[in-house]
């Protein structure tokens, strides 16, 4: 069997954090109270860099605005913050490298704690197989404003990407999995090999003392 190829996206494949930069694009485009809304993005945002985010509490507020507005309206805006930054955002290193694992055979797949709504367009601009992202309820063709299952994140990644190893016999001892973030320490234990990329303080430290590789793409 090829290898399995798992990369985080906010700040390891991308040089933003895509959840962060979509919360100050609503406040730019008038569709939330921006002096409120970017204060408690960046409040939710230093929770989530120190490794102590409220995940619950942090959805209830993300998805919210993905809830109130029309889908149609939504899908327009998404389209527009992907020309406006998002593309730019993608690290050319990052795209090369995961070339590089599909060139090899490698299944590929972004494991995010962002929402689908969110990712998706990164995911197929990068080319990887699958997307494992924290989902959104839909009911009658929207958003709800609320969380589908269990989130992506900590040690919710490990529960979906056990989920999806599990539809065809892929095993964790398979998998590399590159990530910048402590609060992925989850995930980074839990495969066979472990790479930090451009890691912040927290994980830079775990990658030096378990021996752990670790990768700039910038």
């Amino acid at each position: 069997m090829s290898g399995i190829a798992l990369f985080d996206l906010d700040y390891t494949l991308l040089d933003f954090d895509s959840d962060h930069a979509w919360g100050d694009y609503l406040c730019q485009r008038g569709k939330v109270d921006a002096a409120w809304y970017r204060s408690q993005n960046d409040a939710f945002y230093a929770d989530y860099r120190a490794g102590v985010l409220d995940m619950p509490a942090f959805l209830r507020f993300s998805l919210k605005p993905l809830g109130d507005l029309p889908y149609d309206e939504l899908l327009a805006l998404r389209s527009d913050f992907m020309d406006v930054q998002g593309s730019a955002k993608i690290l050319p290193k990052a795209l090369d490298l995961v070339r590089l694992h599909r060139a090899a055979g490698d299944r590929t797949a972004i494991v995010t704690a962002t929402n689908r709504f969110v990712t998706e367009p990164f995911a197929a601009l990068f080319g990887v197989d699958h997307l494992m992202a924290t989902e959104l309820e839909m009911v009658g063709g929207r958003t709800t404003g609320m969380p589908l299952g269990e989130p992506c994140f900590r040690e919710g990644k490990v529960s979906h990407v056990g989920a999806w190893l599990g539809t065809f016999g892929g095993r964790f001892e398979d998998c590399v999995f590159y990530s910048d973030s402590i609060n992925d320490m989850a995930l980074l234990q839990a495969v066979g090999r472990a790479v930090a990329v451009d890691p912040d303080k927290a994980l830079n430290w775990e990658a030096r003392m378990r021996q752990w590789d670790v990768l700039s793409l910038r």
